[in-house]
């Protein structure tokens, strides 16, 4: 009897070496090098209190999906349909609605359904809550509003344009920025059509666009062009356009200047940047650009006091005075991991990456204080878009459609 079971070890050993080594079988020295975390001197240990799976996660498809917190609910959703509402304490579904497209013609497709998952709703960019509704949109131009209660439907309306960010939402309007190059001022009520502004789409640009702001009586949106546009949000008139970018170089490659991150608004000022490297402070009034810096990023700026925190392209992490650009410190021991925007919890920074890690950095001088393994060390369970923050607690999903609520002392 153990002569027969040693072949079964001997397998089930090789098996568990193969488990360990084989990343290094197909990864050459420099993603190694990037992969390979280095040991921190951990100052705290965050909590998971709840996770659940969205049945499906956005695959490898390009998303910023991400979850929204309010009304005492988190509420998520995956690229195939599902959008759901779960208790932000316990992780506790409340509703579901499912907006995948199945067939339904013929006379077995009643019975084939059954085993369908359907065609993808391709939802896309992220979702928006406001006016005790939730708003989203996809890639097929539909976007539609849920009670936020319930998760009946109060409207769907259809725009010219895939939606690949977030809508915004302020003043009974609700603002849509599609790849197209057109953003849409839609009633909050009814989603009938109010206005539309039309900018340039140059002939190459990232597939991503920027998330709208809607503040201060204005809808302000970077554009593909690299301009910074601030619109009436009532109207839709333009009130100014400033460049922020300049397309220099010989290939198309080489001119990509969008601005494809969500502006940043406080203070009566826009904090802006884009692809090719230009980060400016911008007077909301006026347009008058107050200082410019060399940063290059397609991730959001945020901000904590006076300090901005920007991450780069190539997922370097830097703190600057927001007054006048001065940079406090960076943080290069992550760099080109992917990292998602950093975000403000409590005296810290928390920022995931391609490999399902959240890490935190003291706001003070960029020290990488601790670190959560949410996917595994899995690239099919990425943290792909930054975490939600709510007071102590912060909401992320995963590639793969894990949704977790992990708290920071």
């Amino acid at each position: 009897m153990k002569k027969a079971l040693l072949p079964l070890i001997l397998i089930s050993t090789f098996g568990l070496s193969a488990c360990s080594t084989i990343s290094g079988w197909f990864t050459d020295d420099e993603e190694l090098e990037i992969r390979i975390l280095k040991p921190i001197d951990s100052q705290f240990t965050p909590t998971t209190l709840w996770d659940t799976d969205l049945g499906d996660g956005i695959d490898h498809y390009f998303s910023r999906l991400k979850p929204a917190v309010a009304y005492d609910m988190v509420f998520a959703a995956n690229r195939q349909g599902k959008v759901a509402a779960y208790n932000k304490e316990t992780g506790k579904e409340i509703w579901t609605k499912n907006y995948a497209v199945y067939n339904h013609e013929g006379f077995t497709s009643s019975i084939t359904n059954l085993w369908s998952s359907g065609a993808s709703a391709k939802i896309a960019g992220g979702l928006a809550v406001a006016y005790e509704t939730l708003f989203f949109g996809t890639e097929n131009g539909d976007v539609t509003a849920l009670d936020v209660h319930t998760g009946e439907e109060k409207w769907s309306v259809t725009v010219k344009g895939e939606v690949l960010a977030a809508p915004a939402i302020d003043e009974g309007v609700v603002v849509i920025n599609t790849g197209s190059g057109t953003m849409f001022g839609l009633d909050a009520e009814s989603g009938e059509q109010i206005w539309s502004y039309e900018s340039d789409v140059p002939p190459l640009s990232l597939r991503g666009i920027a998330a709208p702001v809607a503040a201060n009586g204005g809808a302000i949106v970077g554009t593909a062009s690299g301009k910074l546009a601030v619109n009436i949000l009532g109207t839709g008139q333009t009130a100014w356009e400033q460049p922020i970018g300049s397309a220099t170089g010989a290939t198309e490659l080489d001119r990509i200047v969008d601005i494809d991150s969500k502006p940043l608004v406080a203070g009566g000022v826009i904090y802006v940047i884009s692809f090719d490297g230009s980060l400016a402070s911008v007077e909301l009034r006026s347009g008058r650009t107050i200082w410019k810096r060399e940063y290059k990023s397609y991730r959001r700026l945020t901000q904590a006091g006076n300090t901005l925190f920007v991450v780069d392209s190539d997922s370097n992490v830097y703190a600057l005075d927001a007054r006048n650009g001065i940079e406090k410190w960076s943080q290069s021991a992550l760099k080109k991991r992917l990292l998602t925007a950093a975000e403000p919890i409590g005296e810290y920074l928390v920022s995931g990456d391609k490999w399902g890690f959240l890490h935190f950095f003291n706001q003070t001088d960029g020290k990488i204080v601790s670190r959560v393994d949410v996917g595994g060390d899995d690239e099919d369970e990425s943290i792909y878009s930054a975490p939600v923050v709510d007071g102590n607690m912060l909401y992320t999903q995963t590639r793969d459609g894990k949704l977790v609520a992990i708290q920071v002392p």
